[in-house]
């Protein structure tokens, strides 16, 4: 009887594009498994690609979720993937898997960050390891009132700017250059975003040498703040910017980086940050040849 129950069950799941309305049971999942989600985080995965995120259902109940984003022809990211805890081992995840690699079946890559206990599982499906992604937390109120200051003399030829007085235009050339695929529909979601702060340096010819932002956050207890995306031409600017972002911001600070920017865990451990976490990056197909050394925050690790 129980084993035609369970049957009937898994045949009943109902995977659908998420909705405006699922966004809350999201965010909170999400935040329940200790992703930190950022305030508005979701509903800008949502527009990046509407038909890229799904919710599964069980007799209209929602019992987990996934995304599998085109940024282009030639990448998409899958992440996001979770299901309640009381549904998990009885074949939902791998349906919403299935539906997700589907979606993005005929890109040439596709990359996801996978926890250690599932790299196994997502090389059987022809995932090969890239690098560790790494969590870091700090808390800002170790930072003595002088230290913002004086940082920011040291680099007179720059301007920090903030917000809406920052050219889209050469934040996005920026970043294009520094990421595996364009995205310059995310990148605008992200920046324009009235959560948190962006700040960005920018020369006397309005070339930008680096941007961030720091953006609210729930914990999996209390909230917080997360940084990225973090992107800097070196380990100085990178630091000047994690030091001005966190100005003004109280409780604890996250920020998640790449494997490939051999710079990055020097730079955070000298300001404060301890690493709490690593997931590691995986590609399936080539993977993208740009280089991540100037990439000292990842925007979201759900969606790369």
């Amino acid at each position: 009887m129980s084993t035609d129950l369970t049957r009937f069950e898994k045949e009943a799941l109902i995977i659908r594009p998420l909705s405006e309305s699922d966004i809350s049971f999201v965010t909170q999942l999400s935040r329940h498994e200790g992703f930190s989600p950022g305030t508005g985080d979701i509903g800008i995965y949502r527009h990046t690609d509407t038909q890229g995120l799904w919710v599964g259902w069980l007799h209209s109940r929602p019992i987990g979720c996934i995304a599998g984003v085109r940024y282009n022809s030639n990448y998409g990211f899958i992440g996001l993937f979770l299901v309640i805890k009381e549904k998990r081992g009885q074949g939902y995840g791998k349906k919403l898997w299935k539906h997700a690699l589907k979606n993005l079946n005929n890109l040439p890559c596709i990359g996801l960050e996978a926890a250690p206990e599932r790299v196994e599982d997502y090389s059987s499906w022809g995932f090969k390891r890239s690098s560790i992604t790494t969590r870091w937390v700090f808390d800002p109120n170790n930072f003595p009132a002088s230290f913002h200051s004086s940082k920011y003399k040291g680099f007179k030829n720059l301007k920090l700017l903030e917000g809406g007085d920052i050219p889209r235009d050469i934040v996005q050339e920026y970043d294009a250059s520094r990421e595996p695929t364009p995205r310059p529909h995310f990148l605008s979601d992200w920046l324009t975003h009235p959560a948190g702060k962006v700040l960005a340096l920018v020369d006397e010819s309005f070339v930008c040498h680096g941007f961030g932002r720091i953006r609210p956050c729930l914990m999996k207890n209390g909230s917080g703040w997360r940084i990225g995306p973090l992107i800097a031409n070196s380990p100085s600017l990178a630091e000047l910017l994690v030091t001005q972002l966190t100005k003004a911001h109280f409780g604890k600070v996250l920020i998640d980086s790449p494997g490939l920017n051999l710079d990055v865990n020097k730079m955070l451990i000298k300001i404060g940050f301890s690493p709490i976490s690593e997931t590691v990056r995986m590609y399936r197909g080539e993977q993208p040849p740009v280089s991540m050394k100037d990439v000292y925050g990842l925007a979201c690790l759900e969606l790369g």
